[in-house]
């Protein structure tokens, strides 16, 4: 129902996405696009491409006067960098002037240059960079702002990065963004944050990088999306994958997840309650973080996502081999982050925004926001 796509590399001149299936009458500004894409670059421990970097944006169809037409909705993100990089990364016909030969352990260039055929990393890299997550961002600002328009909302926190592992408990709610955002590390518990800080500062004067942890949490879904009838319908099957699609993403968990898988049933699922002064069923507990038979329940939705540390070092020691001598040697070195756990939060936002959004228009319909919104209220009220 609701489906995007990005195109561009890392390095090229524009980053594009198209988003279909936006029902008519959804509000969105050009600011918020960039305010959205202005939190992906947040976070202790990114590197100086964040400070090099602008996001240029142009909406270029699909919005007249700050509404959607219900047509495909197209944004540009043009990259300030693209003179630096013309001739490197020219689509027209000639070779770069030199080749990347060195693939590096954990990321895309050795098995995408055997697949592809390529003799140049390059020509992987580019396209598997991280980059790309601007153009999803982008997307979720409109997954956003529908969810919004039947109550929900989503915020993402992180829990751990390295070894400083948040205090269990501690979420933030649907009114705390501001708060999570000013954290250095986007951690919501403030007494982690120092250690949190210290874990990217040791890595940081060792060459190295951190992965880490990020929680992100549904407020205000609707009961009922996704499906118990279809394996590709169900809910946490669609939220797993849309996670993992991030780059360096290794491990997604719903809920208590894999500390669940160690309980008693007894202790393990979240007993049903009737709440007489609301009219409404609620869950005891949010276990099960939201979900049951692969539908939400209308409670909190909790998802968290692993992210491995990242695969380019600031001082590259890991073995490969060259693919052209065919010689051990160390990967080549690309400018890079010591962490991007806390940036990763707001792309792990953007993809559970878009899950939900896009079940939203599955569900309730409509080819106008008043038509879906009108279906939801009512499907509300016959609960």
């Amino acid at each position: 129902m609701l489906r995007f796509l990005t195109a561009g590399e890392s390095h090229g001149p524009a980053l594009t996405v198209i988003v279909e299936g936006l029902p008519s009458g959804l509000e969105v500004t050009l600011d918020e696009v960039s305010a959205e894409l202005a939190r992906r670059r947040l976070g202790f421990g990114r590197g100086p491409r964040m400070r090099l970097e602008a996001d240029d944006v142009e909406i270029l169809g699909g919005l007249r006067h700050g509404r959607t037409l219900g047509s495909p909705v197209s944004v540009c993100i043009r990259n300030t960098e693209w003179p630096k990089w013309s001739d490197e990364m020219s689509p027209h016909p000639g070779t770069p002037s030199e080749r990347a030969t060195q693939p590096r352990p954990g990321h895309a260039d050795l098995v995408g240059m055997q697949k592809y055929g390529f003799d140049d990393a390059r020509d992987v890299l580019e396209r598997a960079s991280a980059r790309e997550t601007a153009a999803r961002v982008v997307a979720g600002v409109f997954a956003k702002k529908l969810l919004d328009a039947v109550g929900a909302s989503v915020i993402s926190h992180v829990v751990a990065i390295g070894m400083a592992v948040a205090t269990a408990g501690s979420r933030p709610g649907p009114d705390d963004l501001e708060a999570v955002d000013a954290s250095p590390v986007r951690c919501f518990a403030a007494d982690d944050e120092a250690a949190m800080i210290a874990e990217i500062e040791t890595a940081a004067a060792q060459g190295d990088s951190l992965g880490g942890v990020i929680e992100v949490l549904g407020y205000g879904v609707p009961t009922g999306l996704g499906s118990h009838v279809h394996w590709d319908r169900r809910i946490d099957a669609l939220l797993a994958g849309a996670l993992t699609s991030i780059q360096a993403m290794k491990g997604v968990e719903i809920g208590d997840g894999f500390i669940g898988a160690s309980r008693r049933g007894s202790q393990a699922h979240d007993e049903i309650l009737w709440d007489a002064t609301t009219g409404e069923y609620r869950r005891a507990s949010t276990r099960a973080g939201g979900t049951e038979g692969g539908m939400t329940t209308g409670g909190l939705l909790v998802a968290r996502a692993a992210m491995k540390p990242l695969s380019s070092l600031n001082r590259p020691v890991l073995r490969t081999v060259d693919v052209d001598t065919k010689d051990e040697t160390v990967a080549f070195k690309e400018r890079t982050d010591v962490t991007a756990v806390p940036a990763a939060g707001v792309v792990a936002e953007t993809m559970t925004a878009l899950v939900l959004a896009d079940e939203v228009t599955r569900k309730f319909g409509g080819d106008s926001l008043a038509e879906l919104t009108a279906n939801h209220r009512s499907f509300v009220a016959s609960l």
